[in-house]
């Protein structure tokens, strides 16, 4: 499925004169010597605290409240005690975390392989020395690109374009598609005296019309041109100026999917047809699309393969370029290492941007996808070694645990259990729906939301919503029957409480 290349130790050996720039540094050696934070996870949870957050959290947010806006903030982490599939928190109560820092921790809290790439001489030289990777690449780099993200590069990629975060991956991927727009429609012609005086004032024909076009209640990032393309919330957007894209709409599928077969049909259906109406009929013309495999943030709203390869017909008919946004499903969390294997396309998408789980970001890309000239899609940066370090890492214990296949397992295990609790408790849970442990249902409202998530936590759960009323279920790839046993009986009891307090017999 991916390609094949050597690996080597994540704590790579590196050479007699790298090791005594390293020795030099004393303070920075004597202080990676003494990190030991492999731990064993709890068996099960502890809350101690009346309330989370409880008291030493509120102080450190308190505190933290002087320096950085904290309302967002649920509790504050103690992240030198939390192990495995466990997060503690500034008070001491440890959670089972199914939330895992919005999708983002792979292969649990103080994982030996990480650690030991972070500890690695390759990591420190890396971290005293970070290159500007487009102009001054380290000698070590390629070998590192093909070590990490090149090993799970997807079917009909043939390059990697690494970045900072997810907005920054489409961001770039946005950039990547434009300048292929204009180039094929340009030619060989060189720009004109016009075309480079138009661009300083961000008006055609330097800077054209064309616009990216994106789904109902999709998410792709809050950076400008990603902004312009999320639909899920309007407080993400609301204030800040926009590029007049288009939007298509995303199916909303009624659940359970083999009662509703028939209409969800016809709902794909609708939305395929508005989309290919919209491509060719917009006053700007579309140069790209984008979707989720799920639309994870605007409420894990999934689709049919059939939809997805319709959407990538209809792209391929047009002569628009299809970006997959994995940034919250890719790295194994839907069963496969990349959601839209699940497609079973007949011809692959132009590009996959990826970060979360990856713990590093970017997009992978065919070479047609290369800017015409340097400098053109570029940044200081363009990545960073130390996060492809910790994605090599990553990437060696996800392939080499087969934790992709345990994944699955797990994840047909937990649906298997959330369908009957659906029937039993069915004020209160709806639309149990999920690929591998990427799994969701809904509440009947808001409040309850809130009030089933606070009452988790108390009980050792810490999980998060999505959209307006779900909760999603977003742990890591090491996630067990063990640990899916372990919030099946505490959620049993919030259930219960919910219940009593809402619906008393």
């Amino acid at each position: 499925m991916f390609r094949k290349f050597a690996t080597s130790s994540s704590a790579r050996v590196l050479p007699q004169s790298s090791k005594s720039l390293l020795e030099s540094a004393g303070s920075i050696v004597g202080t990676r010597r003494h990190l030991s934070l492999c731990r064993e996870e709890p068996n099960e949870p502890h809350v101690a605290t009346s309330a989370v957050p409880g008291p030493a959290s509120k102080a450190a947010l308190q505190r933290l409240s002087e320096l950085q806006d904290t309302r967002a903030a649920t509790f504050v982490g103690d992240y030198t005690k939390s192990a495995g599939n466990y997060i503690t928190d500034a008070d001491g109560n440890s959670f089972l975390d199914l939330y895992c820092q919005i999708a983002s921790i792979p292969v649990g809290y103080n994982n030996k392989a990480i650690l030991e790439a972070a500890k690695s001489d390759q990591m420190a030289i890396t971290l005293a020395n970070r290159p500007a990777l487009g102009v001054f690449p380290s000698t070590d780099w390629a070998q590192l690109l093909e070590e990490s993200f090149m090993r799970v590069c997807p079917p009909g990629m043939d390059m990697v374009f690494t970045t900072a975060h997810g907005s920054d991956a489409n961001e770039l991927a946005y950039k990547a598609a434009f300048l292929h727009y204009a180039r094929k429609r340009r030619g060989a012609r060189a720009f004109t005296r016009e075309d480079m005086e138009s661009v300083m004032d961000n008006v055609p024909p330097g800077a054209p019309e064309v616009a990216v076009l994106s789904f109902s209640a999709g998410f792709h990032g809050r950076t400008f041109g990603a902004l312009s393309t999320t639909r899920s919330k309007a407080i993400h957007k609301l204030d800040m100026p926009a590029f007049k894209w288009p939007r298509a709409p995303f199916p909303q599928l009624q659940y359970p999917v083999d009662k509703y077969a028939e209409e969800n049909a016809a709902e794909e259906k609708r939305c395929l047809a508005e989309l290919e109406r919209i491509i060719k009929s917009n006053e700007i013309p579309v140069a790209a699309v984008i979707v989720e495999p799920i639309q994870s943030e605007g409420g894990d709203r999934h689709a049919s393969p059939e939809f997805f390869r319709g959407v990538r017909r209809i792209t391929k008919e047009n002569d628009v370029l299809l970006i997959v946004d994995e940034v919250q499903t890719g790295c194994g969390a839907t069963g496969k290492f990349w959601a839209h294997e699940h497609w079973a396309l007949d011809t692959p998408p132009d590009m996959v941007t990826f970060s979360k789980k990856m713990q590093a970001a970017g997009f992978f890309h065919t070479r047609e996808l290369v800017a015409d000239q340097p400098f053109r899609n570029f940044n200081t940066w363009m990545g960073d070694p130390a996060r492809a370090i910790i994605a090599r890492a990553i990437i060696g214990e996800v392939l080499d645990g087969g934790l992709v296949e345990q994944v699955q397992k797990t994840g047909d295990y937990l649906l298997s259990h959330l369908d009957p609790l659906a029937i039993r408790y069915h004020r209160l849970v709806t639309n149990v729906r999920g690929q591998g442990t990427f799994v969701a249902f809904d509440c009947p409202s808001p409040e309850l939301r809130a009030e089933l998530l606070d009452l988790m936590r108390l009980e050792g759960v810490n999980m998060g919503g999505s959209g307006e009323v779900t909760v999603r279920f977003r742990p890591m790839l090491t996630l067990t029957n063990r640990h899916v046993n372990v919030f099946l009986t505490r959620f049993g009891s919030v259930l219960n409480k919910l219940y009593k307090k809402h619906w008393p017999q």
